[in-house]
């Protein structure tokens, strides 16, 4: 099947085992907050019991092997107009939404510093703005 839009996360590839699952953990779940036409309905066994749903569509996950990469998936996402959540080095010592929101006012677009993003948007433009990325292994 061929959706006209695709999720993509992109994640600095030097992160602990543990940081590169939570970050492209909170990514997924941003998408799914912000557009509810990506998830499916629940899922109920043969025992009748329900369970949560899924987002529809595969999310691919790229690598970024330093800072200059994630930075130029996420400055090309934003100059096609894409969909952009992203991760903060600094969010990993906060214990909060409170906390996160105030790491994040702290920077601008210029100085923050990336440790993952998630895109959604237009297959063609997400393709463009990730030219060069390599599937994480």
């Amino acid at each position: 099947m061929e959706f006209e839009n695709k999720i993509a996360i992109v994640i600095k590839n030097d992160l602990m085992a543990w940081q590169k699952l939570n970050v492209a953990s909170f990514l997924a779940s941003s998408v799914a907050i912000q557009f509810p036409e990506t998830h499916g309905k629940p899922f109920i066994n043969a025992s009748k019991s329900e369970f949560l749903p899924f987002i529809k569509q595969p999310i691919l996950i790229y690598k970024a092997d330093d800072q200059a990469q994630i930075n130029r998936a996420f400055i090309r996402a934003k100059d096609r107009e894409l969909h952009i959540g992203i991760y903060t080095k600094s969010l990993f010592a906060t214990k909060n939404e409170g906390g996160n929101h105030l790491e994040m006012g702290k920077t601008t677009d210029e100085n923050q510093e990336l440790v993952g993003i998630v895109i959604y948007g237009e297959n063609r433009k997400l393709n463009k703005a990730l030219n060069g990325l390599k599937f994480h292994e």
